[in-house]
C-alpha cells in the first residue's frame, strides 16, 4: 500500500512525460503497440543441430526465445517495468509465463506455467529451469500445478461469490495489498507472456495485454514459412523464416528504448551462441560503465567542436 508492492519497487526519477502517460492512458490496453519481426531460421537451426551433436542437449525454438527474452530484460531494465494504479514500478525479478497443452487435443486441459529468472542465466540454465518446471507441473500426475490449484479453488465458488472474490483481488492488486504468494503463482503478473503457435502450425498473432495483472509484453512465435528472398544482385533464393508478433505497453519506455530492446533481442535470437555464457553482475556493470564513458566522450567531442565553431564565428564578427 502507498506505492509499495511485493513484486516491484516504485520508480521515482521519472521525466514529466513518463510520469504523465499512465494518467493519459490509465488502462494497459490503452497503451498497446504492435510489432512484427521476421526471423531467419538458419542460425537457430545450426545452433540446435550443433548442440544436439556435441552436447546431446535438445533445444527448441521456444527455449531459445525465452533465453533471449530473459537476457534482454536483464540488460534493458525499463522493459521489465509495469504500471499499476498509474504508478510505474520496476520488477524485483524476471518472470516468463506460458500456457501449454500436455496433449494437442481439444479436451486436454491447458496448463499455465510461470518461470522465475535472475536474468544472468545462460541458455543451459534457462532450459533446465523450463524443463524442471514442466516436469514438476505437467508430467507429474500426482501433484497439481499451483496456478491450476488456485484457479480450481476460485472456479468452485458460486457465481456471485466468484465475482466478489475477483473484485477484492483486483482492489488488493491495485493498492499493493495482494500477497506475494498469490502474485508468485499468477501468470498475469509477469514480465512477458509467450505463446508458441509454431507447435500447432499457426502463424503469429498480436495477443492483447491483460488489464488484470502486470504483463508488459506479449510475444507470439509463429509457424515456419519458406519465402522468396532477393539479394543485392537480384538473385532469388528461398529462405526459411519464422515470424514473431510482439505486443508492448508503450507507457513504460519510449520508442527508441523499445527499438534498442528489439535489436538486442534479435541479436541473441540470430546468434544463440551469445547466450551460452552466464552473465555476472560485474560484466553488466562494466558494460554499462563503458557505454556511459563512450557517451561522455561523444558529448565532449561535440561540445569542443561547437566551441571551436563559435570561436571562429566570434573572430569573424570582430573582423
Amino acid at each position: 500500500m502507498f506505492g509499495r508492492r511485493a513484486d516491484g519497487k516504485r520508480v521515482k526519477d521519472l521525466m514529466i512525460i513518463e510520469k504523465a502517460l499512465p494518467y493519459f492512458m490509465p488502462m494497459r490496453i490503452d497503451g498497446v503497440n504492435l510489432y512484427k519481426q521476421q526471423l531467419k531460421c538458419k542460425t537457430i537451426d545450426d545452433f540446435i543441430m550443433k548442440e544436439r551433436q556435441e552436447t546431446g542437449v535438445h533445444f527448441t525454438y521456444t527455449e531459445i526465445l525465452i533465453a533471449a527474452c530473459v537476457r534482454m530484460l536483464y540488460e534493458r531494465p525499463k522493459a521489465n517495468r509495469f504500471i499499476m494504479n498509474c504508478q510505474i514500478y520496476q520488477r524485483n525479478e524476471i518472470t516468463v509465463s506460458m500456457s501449454i497443452k500436455p496433449k494437442l487435443t481439444d479436451d486436454c486441459d491447458e496448463v499455465t506455467l510461470k518461470f522465475h529468472f535472475t536474468g544472468r542465466e545462460n541458455i543451459y540454465e534457462v532450459k533446465k529451469i523450463v524443463d524442471d518446471e514442466i516436469k514438476r507441473n505437467v508430467q507429474s500426475a500426482n501433484e497439481a500445478q499451483e496456478t491450476t490449484k488456485a484457479a480450481k479453488f476460485l472456479g468452485k465458488l458460486p457465481y456471485w461469490m466468484f465475482k466478489v472474490a475477483m473484485k477484492i483481488i483486483r482492489f488488493c492488486d491495485r493498492y499493493g495489498l495482494l500477497p506475494k504468494s498469490l502474485i508468485d503463482v499468477s501468470p498475469f503478473h509477469t514480465s512477458i507472456f509467450i505463446t508458441d503457435l509454431k507447435s500447432i502450425k499457426l502463424d503469429k498473432v498480436y495477443h492483447h495485454l491483460y488489464n488484470f495483472g502486470t504483463t508488459t509484453i506479449f510475444g507470439a512465435l509463429g509457424k515456419v514459412k519458406y519465402v522468396p528472398v532477393s539479394d543485392r544482385y537480384g538473385q532469388i533464393t528461398t529462405e526459411k523464416i519464422v515470424d514473431i508478433g510482439l505486443t508492448l505497453d508503450e507507457r513504460v519506455a519510449d520508442g527508441l528504448y523499445y527499438a534498442n530492446c528489439i535489436k538486442l533481442l534479435l541479436k541473441y535470437l540470430e546468434n544463440p551462441e551469445c547466450l551460452k555464457q552466464s552473465l555476472s553482475e560485474a560484466e553488466v556493470i562494466d558494460k554499462a560503465k563503458k557505454k556511459q564513458e563512450r557517451k561522455e566522450k561523444r558529448l565532449a567531442k561535440k561540445k569542443a567542436k561547437q566551441e571551436k565553431k563559435d570561436k571562429i564565428v566570434k573572430i569573424h564578427d570582430v573582423a
